[in-house]
């Protein structure tokens, strides 16, 4: 007679573990520290809001490296992931993407919406701000083919070799993988780097006008996603040179393939919209 755990069926059954119930307290607290810091709130005369906010971030770290070994070890060492367990996986990731392109939509909308009707005679407090035109009266916009541009070849540049380092790795060329991984980090760090340098230079600022506010939202956040980005293949690198991953079946590194894309395609549009339509659609606005 079969054992009482044998295992009969593609699925995977997990086990019980306490990274949900973790995460989700460090994260009320991460949530509690950052308002009190935002409010400067305190406790007994004391502004305890940095600390708080500092605990719960590395509860909310240590929860997200000590789950992520989980899936691995699941992946790696006891076989779990079947092909069944592939697939679903996949839809798991297909769905948050999904989640993060309703989350950009947002920031598009609040732009457009700015952009688009900053005349409208029925949002009178805009038009006080905005002039009625596009870009506003007093803002100074990037030169889109300058720094810009030169972040749109880097992530362009990007994604071929992360699509490179797939190739290899589906091929079994290793070597290949650990170069296109390699420079698809770096990449990912000099767009960051130059972001930062540009931001540096910005004429506007973030608080007192809806330019900058959607600017900053809009694109601040695709460099958040930049920088988690790196990080994930940064993480699947180190792996590789752990022997993880094999041909057939690689989904860490698959799903930080398809995430790298992700980003690659929505600066694509931040680019078009923003940096290139939005910096001459003032003229336009102005004309009416």
């Amino acid at each position: 007679m079969a054992g009482a755990h044998t295992k009969n069926h593609d699925y995977h059954l997990v086990d019980p573990s306490p990274w949900p119930l973790v995460g989700a307290a460090s994260a009320t607290v991460l949530a509690m520290g950052a308002v009190m810091w935002m409010k400067a709130m305190s406790i007994g005369g004391m502004k305890l809001g940095p600390l708080i906010f500092g605990v719960g971030m590395l509860g909310v770290l240590y929860t997200m490296l000590a789950w992520w070994m989980d899936v691995t070890r699941e992946a790696e060492h006891e076989g779990h992931h079947t092909k069944v367990v592939q697939i679903h996986h996949r839809y798991g990731m297909l769905m948050f993407i999904a989640s993060e392109v309703m989350f950009f939509v947002a920031w598009f909308w609040a732009y457009f919406d700015a952009s688009l009707f900053s005349g409208e005679a029925i949002n009178y407090t805009r038009q006080e701000f905005t002039g009625g035109v596009w870009p506003p009266k007093g803002i100074a916009t990037f030169d889109p083919w300058h720094l810009p541009l030169l972040n749109t070849l880097i992530l362009l540049t990007s994604g071929t070799t992360v699509t490179w380092a797939h190739h290899a790795l589906i091929h079994g060329d290793r070597k290949g993988l650990k170069q296109g991984l390699w420079l698809t980090v770096i990449l990912g760090i000099l767009f960051t780097m130059t972001q930062a340098y540009e931001y540096s230079h910005a004429t506007f600022a973030f608080a007192g006008h809806i330019y900058g506010s959607t600017f900053f939202m809009a694109t601040g956040f695709h460099g958040f996603h930049v920088i988690i980005g790196t990080i994930f293949l940064a993480i699947c690198l180190y792996r590789v040179y752990l022997g993880h991953f094999k041909p057939d079946q690689h989904l860490g590194f698959e799903f930080a393939a398809w995430y790298w894309h992700f980003v690659d395609v929505v600066w694509l549009f931040l680019f078009a919209s923003i940096y290139v339509w939005g910096a001459g659609s003032g003229v336009a606005a102005a004309a009416h």
